[in-house]
């Protein structure tokens, strides 16, 4: 290298780094007046929201984290012009800022769905006794927020891939042999496509909903969750059953509170033919009457079987839920049999027989002898 090259370098050298020093500074400027903005802005709004619903203040909270980034990022947006890069670096860094700033609304807009829709469940809440309206829609809201999260992400991937030149050179020879690859592909993916189809569904038709009482696969539980792919049964022994969305679509099963929350059940109670029944059924209403679970509208007693030794009595109760009835029942089977053993002890089931002496047994063997 000549002395001239070098002093030509060296004498380039302090303008470089002035242009270097210069675009620092700006970016670091911007920044900064970025940041200030938000915590100015924020600031503000917490003090005119502070007596607010509860809803605009939780929006304000969700979009603070997010637009922490957004703010700095549309300072930067602005003063890029003014930055005295070099194209190709000028051309990388618009691409990282325009990555950055979709990663950032779509952060934003994630937050916003769970904010709204936790809102609305808030809103119709499903601790009321007859909660059948509240249920479907927040059957509703689980099921389209999870779509809308799903789609959401699937189009942020896809915008964010296809800004770079290869993602789109993939995007592009996927498309170009879509033959036997899209085949494959749409087999790989046809359980989540039944999955994601059959939750539209469900969210729509609603054969089940939040907290419905079910009987699947033989189990009895309530419907505790239901994703995009899968829903979950609580069972009575407090077990999780895990079953995809296509089986509700696909297979029978059983809901006791497709249309209300309100349920019947039975009491099965045996006793001996000499049992009164008439005055059994004016004590059951007598009992239910006393038992706050009761709901005022089912109580009715019917002799529903007989054997050779017994008779089957089977009480008739409502109650406003599921966890009730079950109480209920309990307590209206204890109290039956108590009536029985304090008031009606010889109709309790029995064992019949009948017993003869020796000459009488030797008399009637002799007697069902055949004639000779």
């Amino acid at each position: 290298m000549s002395v001239t090259t070098v002093m030509a370098l060296t004498a380039d050298l302090p303008a470089h780094w002035d242009r270097l020093i210069f675009s620092a500074a700006l970016l670091a400027g911007a920044i900064i007046a970025g940041l200030f903005l938000h915590t100015v802005i924020f600031f503000g709004l917490q003090r005119l929201t502070s007596k607010s619903s509860a809803l605009t203040q939780s929006i304000i909270r969700s979009c603070r984290p997010p637009l922490l980034f957004a703010f700095p990022l549309f300072a930067i947006d602005l003063v890029s012009p003014l930055l005295e890069l070099k194209p190709s670096l000028s051309a990388a860094f618009d691409h990282i800022l325009t990555v950055i700033e979709t990663a950032v609304v779509i952060w934003t807009l994630w937050r916003l769905a769970f904010v709204l829709s936790d809102a609305l469940i808030t809103h119709y809440a499903v601790v009321e006794p007859d909660n059948f309206k509240a249920r479907r829609i927040v059957t509703q809201i689980h099921v389209f927020r999870r779509i809308l999260l799903v789609v959401i992400f699937v189009l942020a991937s896809g915008i964010m891939l296809m800004s770079f030149q290869w993602g789109r050179e993939i995007g592009g020879s996927i498309l170009a042999s879509a033959g036997i690859a899209g085949i494959a592909v749409g087999l790989a993916a046809r359980p989540a496509i039944e999955n994601l189809v059959a939750g539209v569904q469900l969210a729509i038709t609603q054969p089940i909903r939040i907290e419905d009482v079910v009987i699947v696969e033989g189990q009895w539980g309530w419907i505790e969750e239901i994703t995009t792919t899968y829903v979950v049964v609580r069972i009575w022994n407090l077990q999780r059953l895990v079953l995809p969305l296509t089986y509700f679509i696909q297979h029978p099963f059983q809901n006791w509170t497709r249309h209300s929350a309100n349920l019947m059940g039975t009491v099965h109670v045996y006793a001996d033919y000499t049992v009164p029944v008439p005055a059994i059924r004016e004590a059951l209403t007598g009992i239910v009457k006393d038992i706050p679970l009761w709901d005022g509208k089912v109580c009715v007693l019917q002799v529903t079987h007989a054997t050779e030794q017994t008779v089957e009595l089977r009480a008739l109760v409502s109650a406003e839920n599921s966890s009730k009835l079950w109480d209920l029942r309990c307590v209206v089977r204890e109290k039956l049999i108590e009536l029985l053993q304090r008031n009606y002890p010889q109709c309790l089931p029995k064992t019949r027989a009948e017993l003869h002496s020796p000459r009488e047994h030797w008399a009637l063997q002799s007697d069902d002898r055949p004639a000779r």
